[in-house]
C-alpha cells in the first residue's frame, strides 16, 4: 500500500493532467445519455401489462395514448381542428365521434353512449395515439406540436403529457439542484475545516467524480429521471467523507514531519484502509436496490454504487495532487475552524447515558407507530406542480367528462359479436366505469358490422386482436380503481383467456403489488449485507446487532416523523431512505466502536474507553453528518418535484437523526453490553492485561 501510495504523490501532474483531459470523454458520455421520464417504463417486461403495451406497439402501430379535450369549438372547427392533429408527425390516429361516423352512417343512429362518451356540455373529447412509446423523444416532441396546434382552449392528458411536463421541470431545475448541494456543502465545510481553500478542492474533486459517473451512464443507454436529478446530490453527500478524512490524515501527518510528499503518502495509505470498510457499506446500501423486480432500483442502484467507487478512487487520486499543488494557497488561507468542545459533550451524555439509553429505547414505541401510519402515493402526476399544463388537463378532463383515466383491452379480432356484447355491456357496469367503447359497441341491427367506416376498423383491429377503450372516473393509483381493474379484469378472463387489460391504471395497480414484495426484500438484503460488514470489519457477532439496531431506530424515527405530520410520501421513499440511511450513516457508528474496542484492547476501562471514543467521533460526526444534510436539505426545500424534494429532504433529515442517535445513545449501549460484546468478539481478550481494565 505504502508503494502505490508514493507512486500517487510522485506521479500527481500525470494524474491530474490525466483527471482533466478525462472529463472530455465523460461530458460527452454525459451529453449523450438518454433520460427516462417515465417510472412505469422499469416495471418488468415479462408481466401481461408490459407485454400488452408491446402487442399495442408491435400489431397496432399504437404506443403511447392520449385524451384531448376542446373547449367552445363548433363541429366545423372540430373537424379542422382534428385535420390539423392527425398531420402532426407520429401522431398515428385521432379517434373522435366524427371519427366513427364518417359521414357513412347518420349521427342520430349511433348509440347515446357513443356520443356520451366525445361529448360533455362544453367541450369534445378526442383520442390521441402515437406510433411511439410513452417516454419516447419523438413522443414528448409530438405532445409540444400538439399543444402548439390545438391553442389555449384545448387540453392534453395523458400520462405521455406527464412525461413530457417531468422533463421541462426537472431539466429546468437540475442545474440549481447541484448549485444548492454545492453552496451549502461548502459553508459547511469552510466553518469546520481550518483552510477556505481546502473545501472548494474538495468540491472540485467530487465534481470530477460526478462528472465521471454521470459520463460512463452512456454505457448504460440510459437512466431515469429519478438517477439523474439525484445522482450529483447524492454522490456529493456520501462521498464528501472520504476528502474529509484525507484532509484530517494528511494534516496529523505533518505534525509528524515537515516533509509534505512523505506526509501526504503515509495519508493516502491510511485513506485507502480506512475508507475501503466504509465506502462499503455505503455501497452495499445502493447494491441492495439492485433486488428490486422493479427495475428503478438496479438503475438507481448501478449508479450511485458506481458514483462511491469513483469517489473513492478521485479521493486517493485527483485530491492529493490538488492538495499539493495548491499547497500554498491551502496555507494562506488557513483559518480557526468552528468546532464543539468534544470533551465537554462526551461527558454530559455519558453523565446521563442510562437515562438517555433508556428515553431512546423508548422511542421504537412511537416509532413503528408512525412508520406503520405512512401514507404513499403511486399517482405519479401527483409529484408535479398543480400548474403544469398536463396537471390542468387532468383536472379538466375529471370535471368535464367525469373521466380520470383510460383503460385499454384486447381480446382476439374474430370474438363472437354476442360474446363481446355481453362482456361490453358487463364492464359498463362495473363501478366508475363511463364506457366501453370498442367495434362491438357500434355494431347492432341499425348499423351493420359491414357498414363501419373500413379505416376506423383497420384502426381498432390488427395482428388479429381487436382493442376497446373503458374510460373511467377513478384516479389511478387509487383503491377504487385498482378493485375496478380487477374486477375488469376477471370478467374479461371469462369471455377473452388470453385477453389483456393494459394502460396506465393496471400498470400502477402491478406497481404497487411489485413495489411491495420489492421492499421487503432489499430491507432484508440491505441489513443482511451491512451486517456481514460490520461482522469482518469489527470482527464481532453481537456488534453488528447493535450497531444496525441503532441506526435502524434513526430510519424508523425519520419516516415516523412523515406519519404523525400526515405527510403523503412518494411510494419509493421508504425503500430509497431505508438503504440509503443506513449505508451511508452507519460508518457514523463504525468510527465511534471501532474506537471503543481499540481502548478496550488497550486495556482502558469501559467508560473511560466511551468517554475517548465519543470525545473523539464527536468531530468527525458532526462535520460528516452536517456536511449529508448540507448537500441534500437545499435540494429538498427548492424541488418543484415532489419526489426529488421529499427523498431530499428525508435523507436530510436522517443524516441528523442517524448522528444524534449514534453519539447518544450508541456509548451508552456499548457500555451496558460491554460484557456481552467482549464474549462475541475476536481480539478483546488477546492479552491477558487487557483484561484488567474490564468492570
Amino acid at each position: 500500500m505504502e508503494k502505490l501510495s508514493r507512486w500517487i504523490v510522485r506521479s500527481r501532474l500525470p494524474i491530474l493532467i490525466l483527471s482533466l483531459l478525462l472529463l472530455i470523454p465523460a461530458g460527452f458520455g454525459y451529453l449523450h445519455t438518454r433520460v427516462n421520464y417515465d417510472i412505469l417504463d422499469y416495471l418488468p417486461d415479462n408481466i401481461e401489462t408490459m407485454q400488452g403495451q408491446d402487442i399495442l406497439l408491435r400489431d397496432f402501430g399504437k404506443g403511447a395514448y392520449a385524451l384531448f379535450v376542446a373547449d367552445g369549438l363548433t363541429e366545423a372547427e372540430e373537424v379542422q381542428l382534428q385535420e390539423k392533429l392527425e398531420q402532426v408527425e407520429h401522431v398515428e390516429q385521432v379517434l373522435s365521434f366524427n371519427t366513427l361516423s364518417d359521414g357513412r352512417i347518420p349521427q342520430d343512429i349511433l348509440p347515446d353512449k357513443i356520443y356520451d362518451f366525445f361529448h360533455s356540455e362544453t367541450g369534445t373529447l378526442m383520442a390521441i395515439f402515437f406510433d411511439t412509446s410513452t417516454s419516447a423523444d419523438e413522443t414528448m416532441e409530438a405532445i409540444k406540436e400538439l399543444r402548439a396546434v390545438a391553442g389555449e382552449q384545448c387540453f392534453l392528458s395523458s400520462m405521455s403529457a406527464i412525461v413530457t411536463d417531468t422533463k421541462q421541470l426537472v431539466d429546468d431545475e437540475l442545474f440549481w439542484y447541484v448549485l444548492i448541494a454545492v453552496v451549502l456543502s461548502a459553508l459547511v465545510l469552510a466553518l469546520t475545516m481550518d483552510s477556505w481553500m481546502a473545501p472548494v478542492l474538495f468540491l472540485v474533486t467530487v465534481g470530477m467524480a460526478v462528472v465521471y459517473n454521470l459520463g460512463t451512464n452512456m454505457l448504460k443507454g440510459e437512466i431515469s429521471f429519478v438517477t439523474q436529478a439525484l445522482a450529483a446530490v447524492l454522490q456529493l453527500a456520501v462521498t464528501m467523507d472520504y476528502s474529509i478524512f484525507l484532509w484530517n490524515s494528511y494534516r496529523e501527518q505533518l505534525r509528524e514531519t515537515s516533509d509534505k510528499e512523505e506526509a501526504m503518502a503515509k495519508a493516502i495509505s491510511a485513506t485507502i484502509v480506512s475508507v475501503a470498510g466504509s465506502s462499503l457499506t455505503t455501497v452495499a446500501g445502493f447494491i441492495a436496490l439492485c433486488f428490486m423486480t422493479f427495475t428503478l432500483g438496479m438503475d438507481l442502484g448501478v449508479v450511485m454504487a458506481k458514483g462511491v467507487l469513483l469517489g473513492v478512487l478521485c479521493c486517493v487520486t485527483v485530491l492529493p495532487a490538488f492538495i499539493l499543488f495548491f499547497d500554498k494557497a491551502i496555507r494562506k488561507t488557513g483559518h480557526r475552524p468552528l468546532t464543539i468542545n468534544g470533551e465537554k459533550a462526551a461527558g454530559f451524555i455519558l453523565k446521563y447515558r442510562k437515562v438517555l439509553m433508556v428515553l431512546l429505547l423508548l422511542l421504537w414505541i412511537p416509532a413503528i407507530i408512525g412508520y406503520n401510519d405512512i401514507q404513499v402515493y403511486y399517482k405519479l402526476d401527483e409529484s408535479l406542480p398543480d400548474e403544469l399544463p398536463c396537471i390542468q388537463a387532468n383536472k379538466i378532463l375529471e370535471e368535464d367528462f367525469d373521466t380520470s383515466t383510460v383503460h385499454l383491452v384486447l381480446v382476439n379480432e374474430d370474438m363472437p359479436v354476442k360474446d363481446a356484447k355481453a362482456m361490453l355491456d358487463r364492464m359498463e357496469q362495473v363501478d366508475g366505469v363511463k364506457a366501453a367503447l370498442g367495434i362491438d359497441s357500434l355494431v347492432g341491427s341499425a348499423v351493420p358490422k359491414d357498414f363501419l367506416p373500413e379505416q376506423l376498423t383497420e384502426d381498432l383491429t390488427a395482428g388479429g386482436r381487436q382493442l376497446i377503450l373503458i374510460t373511467s372516473e377513478y384516479p389511478v393509483a387509487s383503491d377504487q380503481v385498482n378493485a375496478q381493474v380487477d374486477e375488469l379484469e376477471a370478467i374479461l378472463k371469462q369471455y377473452a383467456p388470453d385477453g389483456m387489460l393494459i394502460g396506465e391504471a393496471p400498470c400502477t395497480r402491478d406497481l404497487i403489488t411489485i413495489t411491495d414484495r420489492d421492499f421487503q426484500v432489499v430491507s432484508a438484503v440491505s441489513i443482511g449485507a451491512i451486517f456481514l460488514l460490520i461482522f469482518f470489519v469489527l470482527r464481532s457477532v453481537s456488534l453488528p446487532v447493535i450497531l444496525v439496531l441503532v441506526i435502524e431506530l434513526a430510519i424508523y424515527i425519520n419516516l415516523a416523523i412523515s406519519g404523525f405530520d400526515g405527510a403523503v410520501l412518494p411510494f419509493i421513499a421508504s425503500i430509497v431512505v431505508g438503504t440509503v440511511q443506513l449505508g451511508a450513516t452507519v460508518d457514523y457508528a463504525i468510527l465511534l466502536t471501532n474506537r471503543y474496542q481499540t481502548e478496550r484492547r488497550l486495556g482502558k476501562a469501559k467508560e473511560e474507553a466511551a468517554h475517548i471514543a465519543l470525545s473523539t467521533s464527536i468531530p468527525s460526526v458532526l462535520t460528516s453528518a452536517l456536511g449529508f444534510f448540507a448537500a441534500t436539505i437545499g435540494v429538498g426545500l427548492y424541488s418543484d418535484v415532489d419526489m426529488i424534494g421529499t427523498l431530499c429532504l428525508l435523507l436530510g433529515r436522517g443524516a441528523l437523526i442517524s448522528m444524534a442517535l449514534v453519539l447518544c445513545l450508541l456509548p451508552a449501549l456499548l457500555i451496558a453490553c460491554d460484557g456481552l460484546i467482549s464474549k462475541t468478539s475476536w481480539g478483546r481478550r488477546s492479552r491477558k492485561k487487557n483484561m484488567e481494565g474490564l468492570s
